[in-house]
């Protein structure tokens, strides 16, 4: 994100030693830690420094230019969810050379995330949202018992109607799964 170059920004970047600028591109980067007035939360400041030819019908007398980007310390949580997108709905790869199609299958990567995510912090209790596609697939749905072999449950077409049929094992899980939507989905 974008900072504004108000004076306490710049400032701060005064502040910065010479010895932490590092060559980059055509000019020098830096970071520092900077916080905003009214708050205790600080941020990280990646600041450019290029060198800049003053307009000669400006006013101010500036050498160099600034370009500054505000940011967490790693991005952790993007991180994260970028690596669950592309590792865990198969998004690493498009499928094909043309731009469009390539274009809806990246939205459908992208409504299958959200509704998972909206799936685990909506239905699934506390221990559960942080596990990524992965984990939550494995223990849902791929969950063998040791003793017969046998997954958790299975779906039965009988009679004209569908069922879930689950292993007693873990009808208390499914049990509340099933409650939460419906508290869910009625309010």
């Amino acid at each position: 994100m974008g900072a504004d170059l108000d004076e306490a920004v710049l400032k701060t970047i005064r502040a910065i030693p010479d010895n932490d600028w590092s060559s980059y591109k055509s000019g020098y980067i830096a970071d520092t830690v900077h916080s905003m007035n009214k708050t205790k939360d600080a941020f990280r400041l990646i600041v450019i420094r290029r060198p800049y030819q003053r307009n000669i019908f400006s006013e101010q007398d500036a050498s160099v230019k600034y370009t500054v980007i505000a940011t967490n310390k790693r991005g952790d949580h993007s991180e994260n969810r970028i690596k669950e997108l592309k590792i865990g709905f198969g998004m690493e790869r498009m499928p094909c050379g043309q731009f469009e199609a390539n274009a809806v299958f990246f939205r459908i990567g992208i409504l299958a995330y959200n509704l998972f995510r909206l799936f685990i912090l909506k239905t699934l209790s506390t221990a559960w949202h942080k596990h990524q596609v992965q984990t939550v697939r494995w223990r849902l749905y791929q969950t063998r018992l040791p003793s017969c072999g046998q997954v958790a449950g299975k779906i039965v077409f009988h009679g004209g109607q569908v069922f879930l049929k689950v292993r007693r094992h873990f009808s208390w899980l499914f049990a509340d799964i099933r409650l939460r939507i419906w508290e869910f989905s009625t309010t």
